[in-house]
């Protein structure tokens, strides 16, 4: 990994000091409205391009003319699973993006909308891991992402954040029938569905709520739809 960034010439991410991710409610709040939308991530990156570096497939949507316009054909074929003509990028031999040229993403401001969406402070909002052996390089960067909080409030709801992550991981057959994929996935979704679960890391409170796992999944499930059906 070290001989890799010294011949890229890029930021030394084996740096274990934090990195600031900013206000944990604003973040909350900014990252669900544009999951609503299919915004925009803004991610204070700097150097960083671990995640053009971990051996990431990326979906170009039919409407991505722009992207796609930019990115050789040879690199697209068709994404299992999906709608028809989304199509998949994937990676040289080193995990690499074939877009990723001197350290820098080439295509940068035509990006495909995955690379837009795609912020690792998911994983230090839902405290859960990416995956070390999968993707140790973004694994290692997430890990050093450190919200602050202007009150309490904001505590509970990373808290909850943490609580819906956890339980979801957990319950994947019960609420989707299969797993979802990835801890990207499970992270984004628990976003979604945090509110749920403010109840229960609310620690303040004199009397714990007391529900069955069964009713959380439907719960859990009731705020998804909630969530897709205000999506604008």
């Amino acid at each position: 990994m070290g001989d890799d960034s010294e011949k890229l010439n890029l930021a030394d991410i084996t740096d274990h000091r934090d990195l600031a991710a900013g206000n944990f409610a604003d973040w909350l709040h900014d990252t669900r409205s544009a999951l609503a939308v299919n915004g925009e991530a803004d991610v204070p990156c700097g150097e960083c391009n671990a995640c053009c570096r971990s051996g990431y497939f990326i979906h170009v949507g039919l409407e991505e003319s722009e992207a796609r316009a930019h990115i050789p054909e040879e690199l697209l074929f068709a994404a299992p699973g999906r709608s028809r003509g989304t199509l998949l990028m994937g990676y040289d031999e080193n995990g690499h993006c074939p877009m990723l040229v001197d350290g820098a993403c080439s295509i940068y401001e035509v990006r495909p909308q995955a690379c837009r969406n795609y912020d690792c402070r998911v994983f230090a909002a839902a405290k859960i891991s990416v995956g070390d052996n999968d993707k140790p390089l973004v694994a290692l960067q997430a890990s050093r992402w450190t919200f602050d909080y202007s009150a309490e409030v904001d505590r509970v709801k990373h808290s909850a954040v943490a609580l819906a992550a956890d339980f979801v991981d957990r319950h994947i057959e019960s609420l989707f029938g299969a797993t979802p994929g990835n801890s990207t996935q499970v992270a984004i979704f628990a976003l979604k569905v945090y509110d749920v679960f403010l109840e229960l890391a609310d620690e303040s409170r004199e009397v714990a709520p007391i529900l069955s796992e069964e009713g959380i999944v439907e719960a859990i499930k009731q705020a998804s739809k909630l969530f897709d059906s205000a999506k604008g």
